[in-house]
């Protein structure tokens, strides 16, 4: 295989405005990468998944002539990633290197090839902006999944016995939404709103999983590890006082405190291993989203090992954020509780270089389409002062994303 990056100065557009039809991409406040079709993919299954797509891709690598001229971050050989959330899971993990790979970073842009492929034609100058507004334009139409609200609220009274017993300390519970996908249906027009809406946001698309996610799982740059924990949620209020009241009130509850604690503290152990010292925020900061509130925490590490972001994905994941406190007993828990497979919703998604450096956000505020059928899921911490109808409302807000970008043009 041969990989060549080039510096392209005749690409003015952003990379959304680019997107081929089946879009892979990874790509924040217009920053990132996006790949026209495939020339390798990678697959693995069960517990062992994170360490079998690790070992293929750096025989892959192994193999690879690699001409890089850029030299930024997503240059040479790039590899796209969607992980299943659980070992169990019957969801297939993927490593996807595209033929071809737009890339952008702080006003350069760049192009990877594979074995001398070539950008097609239509996509070679960014499109002319486009009216998303048009009344033709199918809707996809979401409704109950295979666990309803009034399901949730049962799972979540049955997880606060759990937690009463002394089981677990918090537990991640999810819920989901299913239609069907129409006719005429393109992925890009979700992707360019959840981008126009939620810019601070991951936008991701990888094999069909989708979304835009507030939560990145880690970052590994040049030694530099970096990630960002949420836990703790809250509505945004339309009024302005109303609604810096409401994100000051998160930043003092008990129970969100509880929850954010653990999440970070559960990140904080998981990278420990591998960095010479990990810091964290000392206090969260409640950070507005368009429709919510989330507490929120940073964490830096520095790498004293040669591992990968795959590597440190794999050792994190999944968080307390998204599992629940111990791990094993929430994950226990979970499969009790949840009456269908995740598939890869909270699981890693994002992109690794030969190098090793990378960037992996979590799965969330999306769905996976699979044939015609999208599946949408939405989650929340439970913890002991959790209420069930509080949670089954948080995870309507958690759903508005998503929601909004199918059903909406």
């Amino acid at each position: 295989m041969r990989v060549v990056t080039t510096e392209i100065v005749d690409f003015t557009g952003d990379l959304l405005s680019a997107l081929p039809e089946s879009p892979t991409t990874f790509i924040r406040h217009g920053d990132g990468l996006a790949g026209w079709g495939e020339a390798v993919r990678l697959t693995s299954n069960g517990s062992v998944r994170f360490e079998e797509l690790a070992s293929q891709w750096q025989s892959l690598i192994e193999k690879a002539e690699i001409s890089d001229s850029v030299n930024l971050p997503g240059t040479g050989l790039v590899a796209f990633g969607s992980i299943s959330f659980a070992d169990e899971s019957v969801t297939e993990s993927v490593l996807i290197v595209p033929r071809v790979i737009l890339g952008s970073r702080d006003g350069r842009r760049w192009i990877t090839r594979i074995d001398d492929a070539e950008l097609p034609v239509e996509h070679a100058k960014p499109a002319e902006p486009q009216d998303h507004s048009s009344e033709s334009e199918p809707r996809v139409s979401l409704g109950d999944g295979i666990q309803s609200s009034a399901a949730f609220e049962r799972s979540v009274v049955d997880a606060l016995e759990a937690i009463a017993a002394g089981r677990v300390e918090k537990v991640v519970l999810a819920r989901d939404l299913e239609g069907r996908i129409p006719v005429g249906f393109d992925l890009r027009n979700p992707l360019r709103r959840l981008a126009a809406r939620y810019p601070s946001c991951w936008v991701y698309s990888v094999d069909g999983c989708f979304g835009a996610s507030p939560e990145l799982l880690v970052r590994v740059s040049h030694k530099q590890v970096s990630a960002r924990v949420l836990a703790g949620t809250a509505g945004r209020g339309t009024d302005p006082a109303v609604d810096q009241a409401i994100g000051e009130a998160l930043a003092s509850s008990h129970k969100n405190l509880a929850e954010h604690t653990f999440a970070v503290d559960s990140m904080v152990r998981a990278l420990q291993p591998f960095c010479d010292h990990v810091d964290a925020d000392q206090t969260p900061f409640a950070m507005p989203l368009p429709n919510v509130w989330h507490l929120a925490s940073d964490v830096h590490g520095v790498l004293n090992s040669h591992a990968s972001v795959l590597d440190l994905a794999a050792a994190i994941h999944p968080t307390a954020a998204v599992a629940g406190t111990p791990r094993a007993e929430s994950l226990e828990l979970i499969a009790q509780l949840e009456p269908f497979d995740r598939g890869r919703y909270a699981g890693p998604v994002g992109w690794i270089g030969a190098d090793g450096d990378g960037e992996w956000a979590i799965a969330l505020r999306g769905a996976q389409i699979t044939g015609d059928v999208v599946r949408a899921f939405a989650g929340c911490g439970i913890v002991s002062e959790s209420d069930p109808a509080s949670e089954a409302a948080e995870t309507e807000l958690k759903f508005k994303p998503i929601v909004d970008a199918l059903t909406q043009v």
